[in-house]
């Protein structure tokens, strides 16, 4: 049985809220909410792509101390500046 995209999105959406770590949690799953439904497939590709990797190296990537895959290195930028427009707002 093939997976629906409402399916998928939400599968998706909880991968991101239930990472493993709650910084990632934090990142990916506000992120997610605001921005999962409108990807466009090959986005939605690159995010599952990114979804499979380990939140260490997720967490370098964002904070710049590591450089990312190139495969995910422009979502991973926008996702790393919704975050730090979020903490602007709220601090």
């Amino acid at each position: 049985m093939t997976e629906t995209a409402e399916a998928r999105l939400k599968r998706m959406a909880m991968r991101s809220w239930r990472r493993g770590t709650k910084e990632m949690d934090l990142i990916l799953g506000p992120w997610a909410d605001a921005h999962l439904a409108r990807l466009d497939p090959a986005r939605l590709v690159t995010y599952e792509l990114l979804l499979a990797e380990n939140d260490q190296d997720l967490m370098a990537w964002i904070f710049g101390q590591a450089q990312p895959p190139e495969r995910i290195a422009p979502l991973l930028g926008e996702i790393a500046a919704y975050a730090r427009s979020r903490l602007s707002a709220q601090g």
